[in-house]
């Protein structure tokens, strides 16, 4: 076999231990182009130089390699997360990329007397209950809202759990039984939460059984009022179920994972099935993932994807090769056993064909995205007199009131798609309140100077929203830092300030641009100038809203800062305090009657 790389690859094999570990290669460049993981190191990198390999992507790899290095781990399972970690800190040329950074959200039960149940992201400890994890936020408010309707369990904190002298609106509008002031007794509460538990376990039978049997001793008692509760929550339960697309007959959690690639583009999609319900589905799509076989992809998926979630009990994937390698890999992971199913059949098939079908469609509706915004991105290139597509674009916007709490934003997209992790906020001080040249001086300012010295993505475009003279400023700015070939584009209201009538302002031209109102650049221009308003806004009213907070407590004299403490604590916040009546604001240790009509006084005038 003749030489493919300058690596002696005859040498290092013949030091390389047949024990589970993670191996790196290394180009001649010193850049890390491809990261593994195997139960035997040696049999594993071994393949890579003594076959043919049908794949040009693999034969090219091989011939860039310069040289090897390998961490011994002391299972495969550890060698997994390791793994995972390198390519998400790394990213691989030639690895396949899985984004998917965010940790999947949860239903929590409290362990408290009275258990809270609530949305959750984050650490699992053995406190509380975890039921999940759902494929996005969305899934879980349904749930939530689900159980509210039927269990009507408390989602309060703590905080105004403790101090309520009487029900919220929650229990007036039937999704809460009020444990809080004693409307409902210990017992029939923990009952409720016991239901609300069978609920997500999907063990609705033994919930509806209950149900009926205490409707019915309610009848016989002559308690209707009783039983008339208990019918209501049994038709809600029955229509949440009713509404449900797939059920298990065992009830049990499964993963079941559909790959698909057509053109080049390839696409996993993941549907979570918990308690025998269908929580919907992920789709996730790959780069690196060209001339790569769909066996490849769902193994680096199941690789990726598992290093650090949650692994149910059966994971069902037809395009896996190794149903018994990868078996023995998560239940390792998991410490317990895990069944991998590749060839599904009943409702498992049903499964697979569902979410082969949400991959399909996934595709579809990303083709049709990129080729839409790909149109956009050229009528944008067009009309800025750019030699190429902007691949990264920034916007800044300036937001207060009346020269209150300014706040500025900066956005970014790249190839036409919001970048949020790169999201900016800065607090604007030190000005004249209302300057909005100064604030946009100050923005700018804090934010290219990093750039200009090297710290940060240089953008192909800025846009800054805002005439004439938020333009200057920014071209000012540009002057001073040594970008004065950055591209900028001043983003002017209409006359009327409608959407469509905008005016695009450059440096170099004294008079506007304006684009019809179907022009394709303009709709992605709208876009990125709406976000950088909507980001820049949203944070003007929480800063806003924090120094009004504080403001209001903090002027009404005798209320210093343990009573003001008290009272936040008693109420739950400002909007706590807000709503609360005299009597109430008494009840406060240290809050004499007279003080309290003093504070709710100066709280509600005007």
């Amino acid at each position: 076999m003749s030489e493919i790389s300058p690596f002696d690859f005859k040498t290092f094999l013949s030091n390389l231990p047949g024990l589970p570990g993670v191996y790196r290669m290394i180009n001649a460049e010193d850049i890390v182009i491809y990261v593994g993981k195997s139960r035997d190191l040696k049999k594993r990198v071994s393949s890579y130089f003594h076959k043919q390999h049908t794949s040009p992507r693999t034969a090219m790899m091989v011939s860039q390699i310069a040289r090897i290095e390998t961490i011994i781990t002391r299972s495969e399972s550890e060698a997994l997360i390791l793994e995972s970690n390198l390519i998400k800190e790394l990213s691989p040329r030639y690895n396949v990329l899985f984004r998917d950074d965010k940790t999947y959200p949860y239903i929590m039960i409290t362990g408290q007397t009275s258990p809270q149940i609530r949305y959750y992201r984050g650490t699992i400890d053995n406190k509380n209950q975890y039921f999940g994890p759902y494929p996005n936020v969305w899934a879980v408010r349904d749930t939530l809202a689900q159980l509210q309707k039927i269990f009507r369990l408390r989602t309060c904190e703590d905080s105004v759990f403790r101090n309520r002298s009487r029900p919220c609106l929650l229990h007036q509008i039937r999704r809460c039984s009020a444990p809080c002031v004693g409307e409902i007794s210990p017992e029939d509460y923990a009952k409720d939460v016991q239901h609300a538990v069978l609920f997500l376990e999907g063990k609705e039978t033994e919930i509806v059984a209950d149900l009926t049997a205490r409707m019915q001793a309610a009848s016989d008692a002559f308690n209707f009022e009783l039983a008339a509760l208990y019918r209501d929550e049994l038709g809600s339960l029955q229509h949440v179920l009713h509404k449900q697309f797939v059920e298990s007959a065992d009830g049990r959690d499964a993963d079941v994972i559909a790959v698909v690639q057509e053109a080049g583009v390839a696409c996993v999609n993941l549907v979570m099935i918990r308690g025998g319900r269908h929580l919907g589905d992920k789709s996730f799509f790959p780069t690196h993932a060209d001339d790569v076989s769909l066996s490849a992809l769902a193994e680096a998926f199941v690789a990726q994807h598992y290093a650090d979630k949650h692994i149910p009990a059966i994971v069902v994937c037809d395009a896996l090769e190794d149903a018994e390698a990868t078996a023995a890999l998560l239940s390792e992971k998991a410490e317990r056993h895990i069944n991998v199913v590749t060839q599904p059949r009943s409702e498992r098939r049903t499964w697979l064909e569902m979410a082969l079908k949400n991959a399909r469609y996934a595709l579809m509706q990303k083709s049709a995205q990129d080729s839409a915004q790909g149109k956009r991105l050229a009528a944008m290139q067009e009309v800025l007199g750019l030699p190429v597509g902007p691949t990264r674009m920034e916007c800044f916007d300036i937001s207060h009131t009346m020269g209150e709490a300014t706040v500025a934003s900066c956005v970014v997209f790249e190839h036409g798609v919001p970048v949020k992790g790169d999201y900016r906020r800065y607090n604007i001080s030190g000005i004249t309140p209302g300057d909005d040249y100064a604030a946009m001086r100050d923005v700018l300012t804090r934010r290219y100077q990093k750039i200009a010295a090297g710290e940060g993505k240089m953008p192909d475009v800025v846009f800054i929203d805002g005439g004439r003279g938020q333009l200057n400023a920014a071209i000012g700015v540009m002057q001073e830092v040594g970008l004065e070939s950055l591209q900028l584009v001043g983003i002017a209201k209409g006359v009327e300030r409608k959407p469509g009538l905008e005016e695009l302002v450059f440096p170099d031209r004294e008079q506007g641009m304006h684009l019809p109102s179907d022009h394709p650049g303009l709709h992605l221009i709208q876009q990125i100038r709406d976000e950088a308003h909507r980001f820049a806004i949203t944070g003007h009213r929480a800063r806003r809203g924090k120094a009004r907070t504080k403001t209001s407590l903090d002027e009404i004299a005798g209320v210093g800062a343990k009573r003001r403490q008290k009272l936040m604590t008693r109420f739950g916040g400002l909007r706590g305090v807000l709503s609360a009546s005299v009597d109430d604001l008494a009840s406060v240790e240290g809050i004499s009657p007279e003080l309290a009509e003093k504070i709710y006084r100066e709280l509600h005038q005007g």
